[in-house]
């Protein structure tokens, strides 16, 4: 797919076509299908990546990959598209994707949400949190302010009117920026900032801001501690009420061979781990020692810290977020799961020791200042745009001009998109690598006389991950033990043991210490043992299968002699 593009974003009628070619191109690694419709009615494609020669994807384990949720997120759809190409361009050639696709698959759903982000990709473009569904009521709104591009330049920008009472003004050392005014200062030029728009029904003196009347959130709508609109906006009538979060959902629990699942969103440059409403006091130990393993490893790839959402990236102190994705693949799913938020402006600017969040709130002005710099320098000064005047309908005279956040902030600017995104495959890969594998250890036949024959076969767990994922898992039952069965021909007879049998979790390396302790010893928790006896001529082929749902499947042949 030498014809893909990496320094610009792609609108849904582009990037359709072009995530079907990678199928048609490489049939033997990419299959695509629509796992639902969004609110308008668009597909959400979802390529499963792997080499199918070596064995269907439902027998294999797997890492689920999402992107753009948000409707203004729209770089985590480019950081999907890279991963795809990474992996058809490396594979054959990079032991370690080769060996990631021969034995494991990948699920990619590049665009969750492509209503939302034709919307943000528009000609003139209109910025809502997520779906286009209208929520909490559906009646038309026709009081206040409207965001949207008013001079069609293709930017939504800030509006800078002339207030006495304003609570900003023009800083002193830089004409460019606006500070806040001081608790008691009076005297001198001050403004009112808005979001670029119009107002309807206005009466010359009160400024309402409207209500979106498209007011989901679809990351607040999957069913993890699920909260009605009045304690959680945006959070739909009921859990997985939205069609875009319900395909989700639906696939999940129907691919029992996920192991883990990353969603990535945009922006502040970080991979964040559940739990979004409690601390990590409440985890398993071993699943938090874990969680805080991958995220060592992530941050070592991609260079964006590994975060607590509870602990370090909460937008109100004193509340938190529920119904996000990450939470319900690990509390009811059971997987390592992660939120990576793409790009940090701030990083870029070289501002390094900052709040994620906090930072929206509280910041020196010597950040902004470096901000300017920056834009001024590398991004030729787009990103920030100096006030000009503009004649609006009903302010009259103000001025636009500010951050074009969704140029430099919400998403990477196109020249800087591929550096960006070229941070994750590895990882990804990696994380995959990870996960729990059944292999044969061991078959064998030994002969009793009387053409009775005992059949042995051995698995064992090569991944570093136990088969169940996690402790969570466990405790709430989600993931059967491993099986074993034994298939006979016609002619022979089974007569000790079962056709099938289940016999438990198999563990893997995860759970060992960082260094021998004294009395060290390792038990073989990640082997597997089942014995038959069989009476059955010589010269007998007999069929023995071992399963495990998240560890995959093995298959082998044994001749009776």
């Amino acid at each position: 797919m030498s014809d893909v593009r990496f320094d610009k974003y792609y609108r849904y009628e582009e990037l359709t076509p072009i995530l079907h070619s990678y199928a048609q191109e490489f049939p033997q690694l990419i299959k695509i299908e629509s796992i639902g419709k969004s609110y308008e009615g668009r597909d959400i494609w979802l390529l499963t990546v792997t080499n199918f020669a070596t064995g269907t994807d439902a027998e294999k384990p797997a890492l689920w990959v999402d992107g753009n949720i948000h409707a203004t997120e729209i770089a985590p759809s480019s950081v999907c598209l890279y991963f795809l190409q990474t992996l058809v361009t490396a594979y054959g050639t990079h032991p370690d994707i080769t060996r990631c696709l021969d034995s494991r698959v990948f699920y990619i759903c590049p665009r969750v949400n492509p209503d939302g982000a034709e919307l943000a990709l528009g000609e003139k473009p209109k910025f809502i949190r997520s779906a286009t569904r209208p929520y909490p009521h559906d009646e038309e709104l026709n009081e206040g302010l409207v965001m949207e591009d008013i001079d069609g330049d293709g930017r939504i920008l800030l509006m800078r009117i002339p207030d006495d009472n304003g609570a900003w003004k023009v800083c002193p050392s830089e004409p460019r920026l606006l500070v806040r005014r001081e608790p008691t200062e009076t005297g001198g030029q001050y403004y009112r900032l808005l979001s670029e728009g119009r107002l309807e029904n206005y009466d010359g003196v009160e400024i309402k801001i409207q209500r979106p009347k498209e007011g989901l959130d679809l990351n607040r709508n999957f069913p993890a501690l699920w909260r009605q609109e009045v304690e959680q906006p945006g959070a739909g009538p009921y859990p997985t009420s939205e069609s875009e979060v319900r395909s989700l959902v639906q696939f999940l629990t129907s691919h029992h061979n996920i192991t883990g699942a990353i969603t990535f969103h945009t922006y502040s440059g970080v991979l964040i781990r559940p739990y979004t409403d409690r601390s990590d006091d409440e985890f398993p130990v071993n699943d938090l020692r874990t969680y805080q393993k991958i995220g060592d490893k992530g941050a070592e790839m991609t260079g964006y810290p590994a975060i607590s959402a509870f602990h370090e990236f909460r937008y109100d102190p004193k509340d938190f977020i529920t119904g996000t994705f990450d939470d319900w693949a690990y509390e009811y799913q059971g997987l390592f799961s992660w939120t990576v938020e793409v790009w940090s402006p701030q990083r870029q600017a070289g501002i390094t020791d900052y709040k994620y969040t906090d930072w929206q709130r509280e910041h020196p002005l010597e950040d902004d200042l470096k901000l300017l710099r920056w834009n001024d320098e590398q991004l030729a000064g787009k990103g920030y745009v100096d006030w000009y005047p503009f004649d609006h309908p009903q302010l009259g005279k103000i001025e636009l001009g500010g951050w074009d956040t969704m140029y430099a902030w919400t998403n990477p600017p196109p020249e800087f998109l591929e550096k960006e995104i070229a941070r994750f495959p590895e990882w990804l890969v990696w994380h995959l690598l990870i996960s729990p594998r059944l292999e044969i250890y061991e078959t064998s036949c030994q002969s009793l006389g009387d053409n009775l024959y005992r059949v042995r076969l051995v698995v064992h767990n090569t991944g570093w991950l136990p088969s169940y994922i996690t402790q969570k898992a466990v405790e709430k039952k989600l993931v059967r033990g491993c099986i074993f069965e034994i298939e006979l021909p016609t002619g022979a007879t089974l007569e000790i043991g079962k056709p099938q049998e289940e016999v438990g979790q198999l563990e893997g390396r995860a759970y060992k210490p960082s260094a021998p302790a004294r009395r060290q010893s390792d038990s073989t928790s990640d082997r597997a043992k089942v014995e038959w006896v069989v009476r059955a001529p010589s010269g007998t082929i007999v069929q023995l299968l071992a399963r495990h749902q998240r560890a995959g499947v093995v298959r082998t042949e044994l001749t009776l002699i």
